[in-house]
């Protein structure tokens, strides 16, 4: 839980920075970003709904681990902003897409056994990245690190 507060937090940050010098990025676009840092754990809702569930409803191959690759979070991203107004469609595009960013960035961090990360890339490849190995997900400090600073974001927009 601690990944996904940390994913939240961070696109909240850097959406919030961003809102100091552009008065066009609203409350509403910091919450897009927010909800952009989540989509690449989309993949997730296979500890609820099971891939052969989904087969057996559809009729045809389905599997829930594109949504944590680029191509996935391109097209999530995609229907996402036609749900917006025409005239907010680019600036929520480009703030999910900030959030889904942040999100890789950070998953790239992650330390993995085998020194690769998985594969973001698929589109292009299938090969993962190698990667620093910086921590585990289920270490505390990155999401305290993201509260640190959320809050220290929070007060200095409360101020302006």
């Amino acid at each position: 839980m601690a990944d996904l507060l940390t994913h939240v937090l961070t696109a909240y940050v850097l959406a919030a920075l961003l809102s100091l010098r552009d008065d066009r990025i609203t409350p509403a676009m910091t919450t897009a970003a927010m909800v952009g840092g989540l989509v690449p754990d989309l993949n997730r809702i296979e500890l609820l709904v099971p891939a052969s569930a989904v087969e057996s409803a559809v009729g045809v191959p389905f599997g829930w681990d594109a949504f944590g690759t680029v191509g996935g979070v391109v097209v999530v991203l995609g229907l996402g902003t036609l749900a917006v107004p025409p005239r907010l469609r680019r600036r929520t595009a480009a703030l999910l897409a900030l959030g889904a960013t942040s999100h890789f960035c950070l998953d790239y961090l992650l330390f993995f056994p085998s020194g690769y990360s998985h594969p973001y890339l698929w589109p292009l490849t299938a090969a993962g990245l190698p990667g620093p190995g910086l921590y585990l997900s289920s270490d505390r400090w990155p999401a305290i690190v993201a509260v640190v600073c959320a809050g220290l974001v929070w007060a200095a927009n409360r101020r302006q």
